[in-house]
């Protein structure tokens, strides 16, 4: 009679479902490891040296123990990896290196000029990557992910920017392929918003599920997580209310074509514009913020009420999407109080009560440094998602 035999467990199986477990950096046992994934405690034992000898856990700690020698805590490596993060705007480039927490590791934020086209831009960029892989001590293929924001629409799905009015020879360019050639490793790219919303939880509200970010600067849009995860739309554009058409702005005309947008009336060079209107000298943004912070009271008046007009937008946006917290950044963010004054006085006096009850309407904590905590971010959700972390565990 013969005797059918399961065939012994292919090597490494179960070594996915563990990492996928510790992947949340929180600490567990083994025993906790096994009966979350029903594997029998040997199994668990060698798939945690398993994953141990790739460098992908390490133990952490020592649990309380109810008698006899404490259980071993296992937990996800931060020091496994790396990410490199890069926030592109129009006329600067920061890059970053970080672990696997979205610890910044090293960073660097240079002058760059957008205009001077994408691979010219992206070149250094990696350039810069390369040479801050060098200073952690880390090689190229110790680089998972690559995280890069832009400030002009993109497309996500393909990483593509998507007629940039201020990205001359970037329509269609393809970001993430260029860059692979240059630095393989998978490439997310995002407009600057996003990514500065997600730099900013990250940072300082990280058990915040629904936040919005609005970025005041040149132009004005917004980022937004719903639910925990970034809202990006059909096309990619979610949050640009900087077109979004404002009562007092009936008769001003926009870059955009049309008249009447939020970016007519309350970003920076809208602003300067008021203020020239008034006598004063005001050219950009910049002269802005160096008046208001000089206490000149038209500057502050006029601040105040772009606030006001942005806050008019918010209102119908905290009525759509009922966030906790609405952090405002941007170069005009550093106004201070002014603007958010503004914006809190339309948005706490004009929404249901309900919606505003635990609303916190703050400036940005990250500030400048929300666009490369983001793309870091966004690089590491990618690499650890379940199934592009498989890669790890194979290699």
């Amino acid at each position: 009679m013969s005797v059918t035999r399961t065939p012994p467990p292919a090597p490494g199986t179960g070594v996915q479902e563990l990492f996928h477990l510790l992947r949340d950096g929180q600490p567990r046992t083994r025993a906790q490891l096994a009966k979350a994934t029903g594997m029998s405690r040997s199994t668990v034992a060698a798939r945690v040296d398993e994953l141990m000898q790739k460098g992908l856990i390490s133990p952490v700690a020592e649990a309380a123990s109810t008698g006899g020698r404490p259980p071993a805590l296992f937990a996800l490596n931060p020091a496994a990896r790396v990410v490199v993060a890069a926030d592109i705007g129009a006329s600067h480039a920061s890059v970053a290196i970080m672990d696997l927490f979205a610890n910044v590791l090293t960073e660097r934020r240079e002058p760059l000029d957008i205009a001077r086209g994408p691979e010219t831009v992206l070149g250094h960029v990696v350039e810069i990557a390369l040479e801050l892989l060098t200073v952690t001590g880390h090689s190229p293929a110790e680089a998972i992910a690559m995280g890069i924001g832009l400030p002009g629409p993109v497309e996500f799905a393909s990483g593509q920017p998507v007629n940039p009015p201020i990205m001359p020879g970037w329509n269609r360019f393809d970001v993430p392929g260029w860059v692979r050639q240059h630095l393989d490793v998978p490439v997310l790219v995002d407009n600057d918003v996003n990514i500065m919303a997600l730099g900013e939880r990250s940072l300082a509200w990280p058990s915040e599920q629904h936040l919005v970010f609005v970025k005041v600067a040149t132009g004005i849009g917004l980022g937004a997580i719903s639910g925990g995860r970034l809202v990006r739309g059909a096309q990619g554009v979610a949050g640009n209310i900087g077109h979004v058409r404002v009562a007092r702005g009936a008769d001003i005309a926009c870059s955009c074509g049309n008249t009447g947008c939020l970016e007519a009336l309350a970003s920076g060079p809208a602003i300067a514009r008021t203020l020239r209107e008034r006598g004063l000298d005001a050219q950009n943004g910049n002269d802005v913020v160096t008046l208001v912070k000089n206490g000149n009271v038209e500057a502050i008046q006029a601040v105040r009420q772009a606030g006001r007009d942005i806050g008019e937008v918010l209102t119908t946006c905290v009525s759509l999407l009922n966030p906790s917290v609405i952090a405002v950044g941007g170069s005009m963010a550093r106004v201070g109080e002014h603007i958010i004054a503004g914006i809190r006085e339309v948005v706490y006096t004009s929404s249901i009560p309900i919606a505003t009850e635990h609303l916190a309407i703050v400036q940005s904590v990250a500030t400048d440094r929300a666009g490369v905590l983001g793309a870091g971010s966004l690089a590491i959700h990618h690499a650890l998602a379940q199934d592009t972390a498989l890669s790890l565990v194979r290699a």
